[in-house]
């Protein structure tokens, strides 16, 4: 007859290297991305976690509302800040954004 007979082919068993190598890229993407955005937002997360509990009394910080003062009291989420002489505000410790070298709000 003129019909020959069709058959299903068989199932592929495992992975191959072929298959492998169509996910290399991605891999490779994933890797890349890692080592320039995560690590780097992880360490300077680490880096502001330090800082915050390392604040004490007597130090100059500048808020992320652009408040420059010096600590006079600090509690667990919250510190108290001499913005002026007489003048004090309590702001949560979140908001400290970095720490400035003794002497900077004189200088201002």
């Amino acid at each position: 007859m003129f019909i020959t007979n069709a058959y299903a082919q068989s199932a592929a068993s495992g992975f191959s290297l072929d298959s492998m190598g169509s996910f290399l890229p991605i891999l490779l993407m994933f890797v890349v991305l890692y080592f320039l955005m995560i690590r780097p937002q992880q360490k300077k997360q680490r880096e502001q976690r330090d800082m915050l509990s390392a604040l004490s009394a007597g130090d100059e910080v500048l808020t992320a509302g652009g408040i420059v003062g010096k600590i006079t009291k600090v509690s667990e989420n919250f510190i108290t800040l001499e913005i002026a002489e007489g003048t004090e505000i309590i702001v949560q410790k979140a908001s400290v954004v970095s720490m400035l070298p003794n002497g900077t709000i004189e200088t201002l």
